[in-house]
């Protein structure tokens, strides 16, 4: 089977490097967004799947745009069995979807319909799932709403973080797409539509999803810290100062820790927050605006909290 191998991030790479390894399969080339700067020198990086295919002897295509007339050309040219697109960042074209005889087959973290869109896993996580799971699908001209492959299910672990989670999908999506392709080539796998009343959201996140809502629960708190880890990561205003937190929900209620949504309450071992619900959530780390992250006890002992004092709604 020659494939084309189209994606970006580092998510995408266990899959690539498993295609290139596996028996009976050629990856003719890999197709991946162009260079870009990258740091506080800006100097011009690789994809993680750039990397991974010149290590691997594969040749590179980085087109500035799927939808060029240059793009179609390659393509056309190459005429693959199957394109495998996992995280490339951009919206393939219907003229290029028709070339593959067995289509464009895409690896989506979530168990489609659920959670269509760019970050699956990390709202999955925000909005307090326990189960989440991947599937293969061939690509149409929706977003995510193409017909389903196969599906594998994964339990949420309780503290388990986006990059944890996403970690673990990437390697057990490698095998996942072999099969999916060796069950296409022998007829083997009978595509299923979706159902689309079934169908929820999960679009690329922006800055202002990581500011904490006190009104919201501790554990509520808690589950968006870990699913918008690295970014746009929790944050709140202290003293007019946008601050980033880390945390988790306190076990049981401590003495004397009241106060509308956002009070801060130091006890002899933790700073902790009051949330809604009743709840509280325990602040582990602290990085104000411009400084170093540190402990939420160096935290309290530089600000010397008065009592009362809150994080801001705003």
């Amino acid at each position: 089977m020659r494939v084309v191998f189209c994606g970006t991030p580092e998510f995408a790479v266990p899959t690539l490097r498993r295609l290139i390894a596996e028996p009976g399969m050629t990856v003719e080339a890999v197709v991946t967004q162009p260079d870009r700067p990258k740091g506080r020198g800006q100097e011009m990086a690789s994809s993680a799947v750039k990397e991974a295919a010149l290590t691997g002897g594969i040749h590179v295509y980085q087109p500035e745009k799927i939808k060029s007339d240059s793009a179609y050309e390659f393509f056309y040219r190459v005429q693959p069995d199957a394109v495998v697109i996992l995280a490339y960042g951009q919206i393939v074209p219907m003229r290029l979807i028709e070339i593959p005889r067995l289509g464009w087959i895409n690896l989506h973290g979530s168990l489609l319909p659920a959670y269509r869109g760019a970050a699956p896993a990390n709202w999955a996580i925000a909005n307090g799932e326990t189960r989440t799971g991947l599937t293969t699908m061939q690509i149409d001209a929706g977003m995510d709403t193409g017909p389903i492959l196969l599906q594998q299910k994964m339990e949420i672990g309780p503290e388990e973080t986006a990059p944890e989670l996403l970690a673990r999908m990437a390697e057990a999506g490698a095998p996942l797409m072999v099969e999916t392709l060796r069950g296409l080539e022998r007829g083997e796998i009978k595509p299923q539509a979706q159902d689309a009343s079934k169908a929820s959201l999960a679009p690329m996140l922006k800055k202002e999803d990581g500011r904490i809502d006190w009104s919201l629960s501790a554990r509520q708190v808690y589950n968006r810290m870990r699913g918008f880890a690295p970014w746009p990561g929790a944050y709140t205003s202290f003293r007019g100062q946008m601050c980033h937190l880390w945390g988790r929900q306190a076990e049981g209620p401590p003495a004397n820790c009241a106060g509308d949504p956002g009070t801060l309450h130091v006890t002899e071992r933790e700073l902790r927050v009051t949330c809604g619900l009743k709840s509280w959530l325990r602040v582990d780390e602290v990085q104000l605006e411009g400084r170093k992250q540190v402990s939420a006890r160096e935290f309290a002992n530089g600000a010397r909290l008065k009592a009362g004092e809150r994080f801001a709604k705003e």
